[in-house]
């Protein structure tokens, strides 16, 4: 809601075509690799790992998704605070506790069915606050045609990079192909997807989800994108971040809010809602999520003796408080991560990337093993986290902006912004290494490819004793080929 709507003002609607890749994803989601968790039933996705490529393998990965998450848990927790700071004055530290807080109570007392019911009551809050943010645009321009007239004809309206060069921050083959590799990453090997997956009652339901997701995931994702330009639409010739009443991009919709809705009764509180319901959406299944790995890959394998349900339920509640404690710590520094879409995306490459690769490997290619794909994870991490967290990188570049008649103007901050032909400049200095160069949206695709090209190469070299794998652990497609294959050695 922050990071799409403030990269369309910004520099235009380029990323938005996005949801392209969510189409192409879905049916590999669904037909490739749930089959697969959906018919071991697992409560920890990562118990997969362990019975394919052994424990050090399930231990590794699970470790690098549960980094993961409590990373973008703490920026999720630090975004409704730039909301709250800007329409009703209350710090940023007190929003990030409160909302911290009620994440952690609901998810402590309800669960999973917590998490669930309560997702579908604040997706409605999220949808009607992003659908007020356009509607008010709308009616004080004069209607959608204005809105895309002016955005239109200051830039903001841009399809057209089909570059092939992976230096291009976006690009249609940037954006097709590290938004569906990132979608899948997402959807198809992340414990808090499936976990969701697998309160269904079987698998064709959980199909029949996905699908129905599909077209909601589309519309949220559009109207985000308009939402952009509807913010351009009042500020094309009075950008706020050039006359300082901003510091940064991601607080333009709570200034837009602040500037259109603040006269009319109700709507800032919807939007407020609407930015609370996204942000516990976000972090609640995570929660829950996080303490069903740690029970299930830390504390289960450990235990002598059979852990009693209740005893379970209780050590869960208490791992959803320690995680809710350390993300509300972490996200005290999330302002220092950059630019909230950007930052989310890095942090889903960097670990998805190579994780998504390990479980690939394991649902397609028999003759992998344990030795290639623990080699080819720490490969694919460490290549993923110099690419992704070194540096320098080179400055991202902006779309023109203009202050011809603000009223307010603060001339200190705007004094900082760099004209944009420094910025072009400066993107193809040669002072950058070109790996640092290249396009956050390719992290999770190098990653994936260096660990699945290493796994591969480890599996060749460190080869041991043949093993007759279950059916069950492969995607349909491989399975049916084993089952043919051992009936074939059976009458041979």
């Amino acid at each position: 809601m922050f990071g799409l709507s403030s990269e369309v003002y910004t520099r235009g609607t380029q990323f938005s075509v996005i949801i392209i890749s969510y189409v192409i994803a879905t049916p590999i989601i669904g037909y490739l690799y749930l089959p697969v968790f959906f018919k071991l039933g697992n409560l920890s996705l990562y118990e997969y790992l362990e019975v394919r490529f052994g424990r050090l393998t399930r231990v590794t990965t699970s470790l690098a998704f549960s980094i993961q998450m409590i990373f973008y848990m703490a920026i999720v927790l630090y975004v409704p605070a730039l909301t709250l700071e800007a329409v009703t004055g209350l710090p940023q530290s007190a929003s990030i506790v409160l909302v911290g807080l009620v994440c952690v109570f609901y998810s402590t007392m309800g669960g999973i069915k917590a998490v669930i019911v309560t997702d579908l009551l604040q997706a409605l809050l999220m949808y009607a606050s992003v659908i007020a943010v356009v509607g008010v645009a709308w009616y004080e321009t004069g209607g959608l045609s204005e809105i895309l007239e002016i955005s239109n004809r200051y830039g903001r309206i841009n399809f057209g990079n089909f570059s092939i060069d992976p230096t291009v921050r976006h690009s249609w083959f940037s954006i097709l192909i590290g938004g569906c590799f990132t979608q899948i990453s997402l959807y198809a090997v992340n414990q808090t997807q499936i976990q969701r997956f697998l309160t269904m009652k079987d698998y064709k339901t959980a199909i029949t989800a996905l699908w129905c997701s599909l077209p909601l995931v589309m519309v949220i994702s559009l109207i985000t994108s308009l939402s952009g330009l509807a913010m351009f639409s009042k500020y094309y010739n009075c950008d706020p971040i050039k006359s300082g009443r901003i510091s940064s991009s991601d607080q333009l919709m709570p200034l837009y809010v602040l500037d259109t809705m603040g006269s009319i009764p109700g709507l800032t509180g919807l939007f407020i809602a609407g930015i609370f319901s996204s942000a516990m959406s976000s972090v609640s299944p995570i929660l829950n999520s996080l303490a069903a790995i740690t029970m299930e890959d830390y504390i289960k394998p450990f235990k002598k003796q059979e852990i009693s349900d209740k005893k379970r339920v209780y050590l869960m509640k208490i791992l959803v408080l320690v995680y809710g404690s350390v993300c509300i710590i972490l996200s005290f520094l999330a302002k220092y991560m950059g630019a909230v879409l950007q930052t989310a995306l890095t942090i889903f490459g960097v670990i998805g990337g190579p994780v998504l690769a390990v479980f690939t490997l394991g649902i397609l290619l028999p003759y992998i093993n344990q030795k290639g794909a623990l080699t080819g994870l720490i490969f694919g991490l460490t290549f993923s986290f110099i690419i992704g967290f070194g540096g320098p990188k080179p400055p991202v570049e902006n779309l023109p902006s203009y202050t011809n008649s603000c009223t307010i103007f603060n001339t200190s901050a705007s004094s900082t912004q760099l004209p944009s032909s420094y910025y072009k400049g400066v993107l193809h200095e040669d002072g950058y290494v070109y790996l640092y160069r290249i396009s956050y949206l390719y992290y999770v695709v190098l990653g994936f490819l260096v660990t699945f090209v290493v796994a591969m190469i480890g599996s060749a070299i460190f080869r041991g004793k043949k093993r007759d794998h279950n059916p069950d652990l492969f995607t349909p497609y491989v399975a049916n080929r084993l089952k043919r294959r051992g009936r074939d050695n059976e009458q041979s």
